[in-house]
């Protein structure tokens, strides 16, 4: 699968940079897939989670109280973003500090359910993201990717191709 980190400059502000997975088979990213996915259920959650990426660009930074955290593997960054703790509709995210959020996908996960590996399509979002943390860490580590001087973007190879690996 090829799909790139493109920043969502319409979110991103002087607080944190938000960038979101875009897919290139599907030409769309999987927040604005999210968004889609979940409009016409959970418009007032969307609404609050799309209010609440905004004040994490302009005013607070990714702050980990904001976050749902350790939903992925210990270190990979992947938690999850709701409109309040009590929300069932999950965005998955990779969290890199206060100044970098990654979106992903996610979905709605009921009361009845105690893991998201019980729900296929929660599951995908999530160990998708997990394997896009992973990339980007060995990117990393490779000296392909590397924070901007201030740490508030990412730059160098944000085109992947799973093929490839």
């Amino acid at each position: 699968m090829k799909y790139k980190l493109v920043k969502m400059d319409q979110i991103s502000g002087d607080k944190a940079s938000i960038y979101a997975v875009y897919l290139e088979d599907e030409q769309i990213n999987l927040f604005d897939r999210f968004l889609e996915e979940n409009e016409i259920l959970f418009e007032s959650e969307i609404a609050d989670i799309t209010d609440r990426l905004y004040t994490i660009g302009h005013y607070t930074g990714a702050k980990e109280q904001l976050f749902k955290l350790k939903e992925g593997k210990p270190g990979d960054g992947v938690c999850a973003l709701y409109d309040s703790p009590n929300s069932r509709l999950r965005l998955y995210c990779i969290r890199y500090g206060t100044s970098i959020v990654i979106l992903g996908g996610g979905g709605y996960k009921p009361k009845s359910m105690h893991a998201l590996q019980e729900d296929d399509k929660l599951k995908d979002e999530n160990y998708f993201l997990r394997q896009v943390s992973s990339n980007i860490t060995q990117r990393m580590k490779d000296h392909e990717i590397y924070y901007s001087i201030d740490y508030m973007n990412f730059d160098g190879d944000l085109e992947f191709n799973d093929e490839e690996l």
